[in-house]
């Protein structure tokens, strides 16, 4: 070997020793605290591994528990595993495991503080003012010699002549007044005179009788106010007694327009508040109207309420039957908002569930105002800027009905009675019996029978959250369908059964 070849060969066996000189430090020093690198994963996997499972279940069905992991029966899911720790928490909360709230794809809202105003936009039509009414009547007794070209649906003046009336009655009381004028005898000429305005006759008409000195039985019926034919009962040639009719003058200096306000709006309106008014007559233009009325009774069937509002009838323009927008104002006030889809009703009370933390939430229980488009005003419960669960609250809701949660909303009697029904039953292999399911009776109509289903119509079941409907049930005993015919009114009790909706008893009942 010559001396250049020695050199690079200790040259070279310096350079490894340095090498793993400096490697031994860098692994010294990353262990120091008794972690390798790369090894931080793998640690938090053996921490993860180490936490205690309770049992596995299936979001969708939480009442069903399985001692080992895999595919849920019900589902097209993964089983989800319940922890011990998860319910070591202090609290009426609960946790939900991040596997599970990841699955649902749960999604959460901010409570929101906001100006709201009690504005009403609702569509109205225009009326006629049915306290602008005038009815002219015969006072007399007597015959139609003429009518005036008259008919419904005309506009007249005040003072346009309406029909001409032959009065016997008032012909023989005028001639009596005349007779006793020529007793010179101012008392019972008078008394005479008085008699004869008593009659109906005008004083313009007596006054002409004492001018001229002749009776005057023939009298002219005039229009007491301007407006329009709403009603013309004399026709020419006819009969008519004391107090019969002869028309119906509807006034037009005022009109109505009406409009059906929702009853969940009605609350804030009052007698004599301002409105705006736009006319599809009159595009662009912008009209005042006030309150008048503010009718007692509600609408059953649409759930509204009637409000009447007043505006001048400038030229007339405005007739009866025009549809338009009725903006009524109100005052505007904070309040807090949430999404509509984060409250769970049941009709009891209402409840969202707001998040504490990771994982973490917390039921309580809201006073609830109106309802603005996708949002709920809350009254009471919540404060601004916390987070409420927005989405797949039934998960969570269901949760917390399995330990006892809920009930505490309603006092103390709640925690009791979640003590009885033992939330945290033992795990058997396979699926734990469930609890015993919760019984619904209500009224409906038998559309269809067979020997395992019974198809109904029936009414509203708030407790589940269902309108009244068509659908059919399982018969939990063949032999109730005994005797039952469509159409027939009858009282059943059903169960949630798995998937199934079973009927346990049915009776009939009268309509």
């Amino acid at each position: 070997m010559t001396n250049n070849a020695f050199k690079k060969t200790a040259v070279a066996l310096a350079l490894l020793a340095a090498g793993i000189a400096l490697g031994w430090g860098i692994s010294q020093w990353a262990t120091k605290d008794g972690h390798a690198p790369g090894a931080g994963p793998a640690a938090a996997e053996t921490a993860k591994a180490d936490r205690k499972v309770l049992y596995w279940y299936d979001p969708m069905v939480p009442t069903q528990k399985f001692d080992k992991p895999g595919k849920s029966p019900y589902m097209d899911m993964a089983l989800v595993p319940k922890y011990a720790d998860e319910d070591t928490q202090p609290g009426t909360g609960l946790n939900v495991s991040s596997q599970a709230v990841q699955a649902l794809g749960l999604r959460t809202a901010l409570v929101e503080q906001r100006e709201i105003g009690t504005d009403v936009d609702v569509l109205g039509t225009v009326q006629l003012n049915d306290r602008d009414v005038s009815i002219v009547q015969a006072r007399s007794s007597g015959f139609v010699e003429r009518v005036y070209a008259r008919a419904p649906g005309d506009v007249v003046a005040a003072g346009a002549p309406l029909a001409d009336l032959l009065l016997p009655d008032w012909v023989s009381a005028q001639r009596e007044f005349l007779a006793v004028r020529a007793l010179k005898d101012e008392s019972l000429t008078a008394a005479a005179r008085q008699r004869l305005l008593l009659l109906g006759m005008p004083a313009s008409l007596v006054a002409q009788v004492e001018r001229s000195g002749e009776p005057q039985g023939r009298y002219t019926v005039t229009f007491p106010q301007a407006g329009m034919v709403a009603e013309l009962m004399v026709r020419q040639g006819m009969t008519v007694s004391v107090g019969a009719s002869l028309v119906r003058v509807n006034g037009l200096s005022t009109v109505w327009i009406e409009a059906a306000v929702p009853e969940a709006q009605s609350g804030p309106l009052q007698l004599g508040q301002d409105a705006q008014v736009r006319l599809a007559a009159f595009p662009g233009e912008t009209l005042k109207a006030r309150v008048v009325s503010i009718l007692p009774e509600a609408n059953r069937d649409t759930r509204t309420v009637r409000v009447r509002l007043e505006l001048p009838n400038t030229a007339q323009r405005l007739k009866a039957g025009m549809s338009g927008q009725i903006a009524l104002a109100g005052r505007t006030q904070p309040a807090l908002l949430v999404p509509s889809e984060a409250v769970i009703r049941t009709g009891k009370r209402a409840v969202v569930y707001v998040v504490e933390g990771p994982g973490r939430y917390q039921p309580v229980q809201v006073q609830l105002g109106p309802e603005i488009e996708d949002r709920l005003v809350v009254q009471g419960g919540l404060t601004a800027g916390q987070q409420v669960v927005a989405s797949a609250q039934f998960l969570i809701d269901s949760e917390a009905s399995l330990r006892g949660v809920l009930p505490t909303l309603s006092g103390a009697g709640g925690a009791e009675a979640a003590a009885k029904t033992g939330a945290s039953a033992p795990v058997v292999p396979g699926a734990s019996a469930a609890p015993v399911p919760k019984s619904f009776t209500v009224r409906g109509v038998v559309d269809e029978v067979t020997q395992t289903e019974l198809t109904l119509t029936h009414e509203a079941v708030p407790e589940l959250k269902w309108p009244g409907m068509t659908m059919p049930f399982k018969l939990a005993n063949p032999a109730l369908a005994k005797n039952l015919k469509p159409e027939q009114q009858v009282r059943f009790t059903f169960q949630q059964q798995g998937k199934d909706f079973v009927i346990t008893a049915v009776e009939g009942v009268k309509p």
